[in-house]
């Protein structure tokens, strides 16, 4: 199996922890992770890419980890998150990409399509597809929601879930696993107005019934390096991502899809509550970009779609790489 190592590597004012693999001078795979994540959720994708023949980069991403965590919320906007992934190009003497984005790093991979499509080999979103807003992100959530809890909204001040993540990391790292897993998904309430209110609402309490034990496919070490990972670095810089929703918007609504002409693919689980009540948008969805070649949906995967099914996922991405 490749050599895994790891270096820091300055890129667009920040510096990155970058978890590499593979003959450098190899076509290469950015890995673009999401919340909370860290590079550490590629773990087994990384090694089987450069077995297969590609140079593989996965960034611990600005406010993760081990990597530069800056200040400011508008340090987080999709310029700076794109421009972070195309100065790993750069730093590491490759043209052109495949990149590959999970949850939030979707969102940063669909954007650098848009933003870079001359840097892109092919761009691959998992869990979270192509989302062409039709007005600024948290009008339409408040629209949608009213005054009942919705994640995005309750990120959108500075401070509370910051506090809240932060009192018991290794409970909220456990709690959140497990609760967005494809062992515990349940359909979500067909009537918005059985959601708890906003007020006094946090974030964590709309895991319930989690299991003292690990998920399966989560090990004590790999919890362990989470815990860690985000006990350095905290959660403003995580959070602050979903802070620039609003500003991402008006840098990319009037950019078109039909700029990504390089080949799309799309990969997620059934059972992943971010898509399981969707599915059937899906494709119609992604194929705004003209040169879509479809999805694989993986049966039981939840939402950490990668780590819940390594050997699904591994297969279908491979499959789409080598099509290319």
């Amino acid at each position: 199996m490749a050599e895994v190592r790891e270096r820091s590597i300055h890129v667009n004012g920040v510096d990155l922890r970058v978890v590499e693999a593979g003959d450098p001078a190899a076509p290469c795979v950015i890995l673009s992770h999401g919340f909370p994540e860290s590079a550490h959720s590629w773990r087994h994708q990384i090694p089987v890419l450069a077995d297969a023949g590609y140079h593989v980069l996965a960034p611990d991403q600005r406010g993760y980890g081990f990597s530069s965590a800056p200040k400011n919320v508008a340090d987080y906007g999709i310029r700076n998150l794109t421009g972070d992934l195309i100065g790993l190009l750069d730093a590491t003497g490759h043209e052109t990409a495949s990149f590959v984005g999970h949850d939030w790093g979707a969102f940063v991979v669909w954007e650098t399509g848009r933003l870079f499509p001359a840097r892109c080999t092919s761009v691959v979103g998992v869990s979270v597809p192509f989302t062409p807003w039709p007005m600024k992100p948290t009008e339409l959530f408040k629209m949608t929601f009213g005054d009942r809890f919705f994640y995005i909204l309750y990120f959108q001040e500075v401070g509370p879930a910051e506090r809240e993540f932060e009192a018991d990391v290794r409970r909220t790292m456990h709690s959140i696993l497990w609760g967005a897993s494809g062992a515990k998904y349940r359909p979500g309430p067909t009537d918005l107005s059985e959601l708890p209110p906003m007020e006094g609402t946090g974030f964590l309490d709309m895991f319930s019934d989690i299991p003292t034990e690990r998920p399966s496919w989560l090990t004590a070490a790999d919890l362990d390096r989470y815990v860690e990972q985000f006990t350095h670095s905290g959660f403003f810089g995580p959070v602050s991502w979903y802070r620039n929703f609003d500003a991402n918007y008006e840098i990319t609504k009037d950019i078109s899809p039909a700029v990504m002409t390089m080949p799309t693919f799309f990969i997620g689980g059934d059972k992943d509550g971010v898509i399981a009540p969707r599915l059937d948008t899906i494709d119609a969805i992604n194929s705004m970009m003209p040169n879509y070649k479809g999805s694989v949906i993986i049966p039981g995967a939840g939402h950490w779609t990668q780590q819940e099914a390594p050997t699904e996922f591994n297969a279908a991405l491979l499959g789409f790489l080598r099509s290319i």
